[in-house]
């Protein structure tokens, strides 16, 4: 990445890899497109801003904003690639701040007329920096339930990236579906201390096979190709990776990100304090979130009881424990 963050004008259309829009939520029409900046950590192919990515660029398409965007920004960039997007006239950034949290907010503070609405692990500060969480757990329970019928040894693993509050949700609700189902199974995870290294992920997969697991939830990519590999059944999380893992991912815990962006560019078009926790908007029961599974994999009755527990998380009258400690 140099250090002009690759200041792109890129609105290309890309087919979607999660929830589309007509699916979360109805488009929102402006006379004037939005001026909206995404700062992404990663490479957008990373599954988290492939989300984020997808769901602004499908707003650009439908004439909702026009989208700038910068990838691979290191933490030590960042908040400078945030004021430089400020000083260029972007309206509304998205992206993340999970390196630097104390920094980004500093950097809002400096520009109170630009709305940052960032992933963070903490609150909204102010009236123009607001926050979300992903919350894709209620499908991650749901996969559970199906890998706790599904394992032949009573062993599951986890891949993650750093047991940060909503990875720890992700992983503990993946953990409390198994249990759910089947109290005598055990539950490892692995950490890779990264967002985005693949063959690091793949390395903790087959450790984690090794040690007896013959089902790996995927929270970070890479852990499909060490399941695959061994010939095990996986989970991914964010994206539906079965096209790309026929015969080896069953099933995904999704997430989508139109929802919150579609609530957020709304605060803005309005004149509204955009300082506020967007997180819910992502949730199953709001439309953000889901599973994604192949059926036939599961035994029938494990589909059977799934479907009528994400019915209840829908109704609200089931709601997923939310578990951010670290999982043990």
């Amino acid at each position: 990445m140099t250090k002009d963050f690759r200041l792109s004008r890129r609105v290309l259309l890309q087919s979607g890899l999660v929830l589309g829009a007509g699916t979360l939520a109805a488009p929102l029409r402006a006379a004037t497109p939005l001026k909206v900046a995404g700062i992404h950590g990663s490479p957008v192919e990373n599954a988290w801003n492939s989300v984020l990515h997808q769901a602004l660029l499908d707003a650009a398409k439908e004439g909702q904003i026009e989208y700038v965007f910068s990838e691979a920004v290191s933490p030590t960039d960042y908040p400078r690639a945030m004021s430089q997007y400020a000083e260029q006239g972007a309206k509304l950034i998205i992206g993340e701040c999970y390196p630097i949290e104390r920094q980004a907010r500093q950097v809002a503070a400096d520009y109170p007329d630009t709305a940052f609405v960032l992933g963070s692990s903490t609150g909204p500060a102010g009236d123009n920096f607001g926050v979300f969480g992903t919350w894709n757990y209620d499908g991650a329970y749901l996969a559970g339930m199906l890998a706790g019928k599904m394992t032949k040894t009573n062993s599951v693993g986890s891949v993650g990236a750093m047991p940060i509050p909503e990875i720890n949700l992700l992983i503990n609700a993946f953990a409390e579906g198994v249990k759910a189902v089947n109290p005598d199974a055990t539950h490892k995870v692995s950490w890779i201390g990264t967002f985005f290294d693949p063959p690091k992920a793949r390395e903790a997969g087959l450790a984690l096979i090794d040690g007896g697991a013959d089902i790996l939830f995927g929270e970070r990519i890479g852990t499909a190709d060490a399941a695959k590999e061994r010939g095990i059944q996986a989970v991914g999380s964010l994206i539906d990776y079965t096209p790309m893992y026929p015969g080896t991912v069953f099933a995904n815990a999704l997430w989508g990100f139109r929802p919150i962006l579609d609530a957020a560019i709304a605060d803005v078009q309005a004149g509204k304090p955009v300082g506020r926790d967007y997180t819910s908007y992502g949730l199953l029961k709001e439309g953000g979130s889901d599973i994604a599974y192949v059926k036939g994999v599961a035994p029938a009755e494990a589909e059977e009881a799934m479907e009528k527990v994400r019915a209840d998380i829908k109704s609200g009258a089931f709601t997923v424990p939310a578990d951010a400690n670290e999982p043990k």
